[in-house]
């Protein structure tokens, strides 16, 4: 049995206009049911967006009885099965189900490449039939799908402005809640955890060599605790949090990332070098984490930085003192 096996396919200039059709039939229906999932994935967070995209699944279905109708009129009633992934040179469509993203944006840009493909396919196909009625009617879709594709392009303009600033606000609420939000707590304790074990080693051994290996084995296992703990705390089917793999890496690689910034200066042999470099590591990182905070979760930026830079000093002592016992 051969391991690597090819599906035999066909030039797209040898079809026929029977061929031709078939396939078009085909790529509209499944075209439209991909627009159909679109919508389902979009209509909680985004009804207007959803609605749009229930539209262009109509419109789908009207191509294909159009051209079921030409086709049933010039070549008959039955319809050979001619996929895209039949004939060389076409993309098959990954179906929506398979996809690890739902996100909007990533929807229209989907949406949109689709389009393009589509009117494409048909300026070609239009090009080279040699039926005046076949040739009118592919020529007809090709600026229709022209149009879908600056619809799909411009998805965002076509919602209502009080939809499309709701429809942003969850955006925003969802991004927050699926990549912020555990990634700041990641960094806060991959930064403020790993103080005290960090300077605690480099006080008690004034040995920088050391102190980087007990600040990398302290960041990258506070990141797989971290990411692990994320990932199996919930589903996100009820919390709206979004999948737990993603908020688990983006929890443990932010927490690997915290421990990491002031170990990484201890690659420096020169002892009390390493240690400035290391501080001021940490008044960056605890900026950079009050700042976060400020601009997605609404806290006052004074206040954030307060509360972080009061426990991380607070924790940065603890290691110091520990660390000159």
């Amino acid at each position: 049995m051969p391991l690597i096996s090819f599906t035999p396919q066909k030039a797209f200039s040898d079809l026929t206009d029977r061929e031709v059709l078939a396939l078009a039939v085909q790529a509209e229906e499944e075209d439209g049911r991909i627009y159909r999932e679109m919508a389902e994935q979009l209509r909680n967070d985004y009804p207007a967006s959803a609605a749009v995209f229930d539209r262009m699944a109509e419109e789908e279905s009207e191509h294909r009885r159009r051209l079921l109708e030409l086709f049933q009129e010039r070549f008959g009633n039955h319809i050979p099965l001619i996929r895209r992934e039949d004939v060389r040179g076409f993309m098959k469509r990954k179906p929506m189900w398979m996809s690890t993203r739902y996100d909007i944006d990533a929807i229209r840009g989907r949406a949109a490449s689709m389009e393009a493909e589509a009117a494409n396919f048909y300026r070609r196909a239009a090009a080279r039939s040699s039926d005046p009625q076949v040739r009118k009617l592919l020529g007809d879709l090709a600026e229709i799908e022209a149009g879908h594709e600056a619809t799909a392009e411009n998805l965002e303009a076509a919602v209502p402005t009080s939809e499309r600033e709701a429809e942003r606000e969850t955006a925003r609420r969802n991004f927050v809640l699926q990549i912020v939000q555990p990634g700041l707590i990641g960094l806060m304790d991959g930064s403020v955890s790993t103080l005290a074990p960090v300077f605690a080693a480099a006080f008690a051994t004034h040995d920088t060599w050391q102190t980087f290996l007990v600040g990398m084995a302290a960041s990258i296992g506070a990141g797989i605790s971290m990411g692990f703990a994320e990932a199996l705390s919930d589903d996100g089917q009820l919390s709206g949090r979004g999948r737990p793999l993603i908020r688990g890496l983006a929890s443990g690689l932010m927490t690997t990332v915290g421990g990491v910034g002031h170990t990484i200066p201890y690659l420096i042999p020169n002892f009390r070098v390493a240690t400035a470099i290391a501080i001021a590591v940490v008044i960056v990182e605890l900026w950079a984490i009050a700042y976060i905070r400020a601009r997605y979760m609404d806290t006052p930026f004074l206040r954030a930085a307060f509360q972080i830079v009061v426990g991380g000093l607070l924790v940065f002592a603890t290691g110091i003192l520990i660390g000159s016992a």
